[in-house]
């Protein structure tokens, strides 16, 4: 294993354990199941789940550290020049789905990956971010989300929170309905245009800025009174989530195109979700506001 492999590893699951915690510390009783896996020739990590608590009806926070012979499709698509190369992967995801519909579903993913050409040559790159989808929005929560951003891109380059957010309105966009999964946050990929330990400390700044930007809504979202319509809608909406994992997301695509856990890979996806057809909110109605107000792209700061 390289040293910079090492490096991030530890990172990584010092992360893992320290968003566990914070998750923890928001239930009464439940704790999150840990699932060490191995796979046959590619790697393995550890999947945490915490289901059916007070507070999250399912949260998930993934480590998973895999090799490869090739990169899948979904890693060269935009990089044609790896196609071939060797890889190893190291990451950390985690999607938290909660049970009060007025408190957001969250997602975060920080990875690194380094790959050797045909020609010998060592290629190593960063990617992640994180972002918020409100079933019912509060402006607070969403300029609170954002700030957290903004100050984790800005301790590294002052043009980072601009750009990234930028590409998380575009990337978290779900083409065949024309409408955002959520508010954005924070999405880049492939940088390793400055110092490995540039975009090392940036990395760990993202992960780290993630618990401070969400457990606060948490805290002040879990106990909001609700009906079941509202329930029902944010069970509605949820299937939108689904949509998005399992049409684009480019992490969900390479775990599968490279043949990962599938257990860990669609641990993301909502544990109650329905579909209606053609529904459509009332005028006026705060289920209205969601789409027409907080799931366009906008500056929150």
């Amino acid at each position: 294993m390289s040293e910079s492999i090492a490096r991030v590893r530890s990172y990584l699951l010092d992360l893992q354990n320290r968003l566990c915690v914070a998750l923890e510390m928001q239930e009464s009783t439940e704790r999150f199941f840990e699932d060490a896996w191995t796979h046959e020739k590619i790697g393995g990590g550890e999947t945490r789940v915490l289901q059916n608590g007070d507070v999250f009806e399912q949260a998930g926070v993934n480590f998973s550290h895999v090799a490869g012979a090739h990169l899948p499709q979904a890693a060269t698509t935009k990089r044609p020049d790896l196609v071939g190369a060797t890889f190893e992967a190291l990451g950390v995801s985690s999607v938290i789905h909660p049970c009060n519909p007025f408190a957001p579903t969250a997602h975060l993913n920080v990875r690194y990956f380094q790959a050797t050409k045909n020609n010998g040559d060592v290629v190593w790159w960063f990617g992640g971010g994180y972002d918020l989808t409100p079933y019912y929005g509060f402006d607070e929560d969403c300029v609170h989300f954002h700030a957290m951003a903004k100050k984790a891109c800005d301790a590294v380059h002052p043009d980072f929170y601009a750009r990234f957010k930028k590409a998380a309105d575009d990337y978290f966009y779900i083409k065949h309905r024309q409408e955002c999964r959520g508010i954005g946050g924070l999405f880049f990929d492939d940088l390793n245009e400055l110092s490995f330990e540039t975009c090392f400390s940036f990395l760990q700044n993202v992960g780290n800025s993630f618990i401070d930007a969400y457990v606060p809504i948490i805290e002040k979202r879990k106990m909001h009174l609700y009906a079941q319509k509202h329930r029902d809608f944010q069970c509605y909406r949820r299937g939108r989530y689904v949509e998005f994992n399992l049409v684009y997301d480019r992490g969900t695509l390479f775990g599968l195109q490279f043949g990962g856990r599938t257990e860990s890979i669609l641990m993301s996806l909502p544990p109650q979700v329905i579909w209606k057809y053609n529904w459509k909110a009332e005028e006026n109605s705060p289920e209205e506001k969601l789409t027409e107000y907080y799931l366009k792209p906008r500056e929150w700061l």
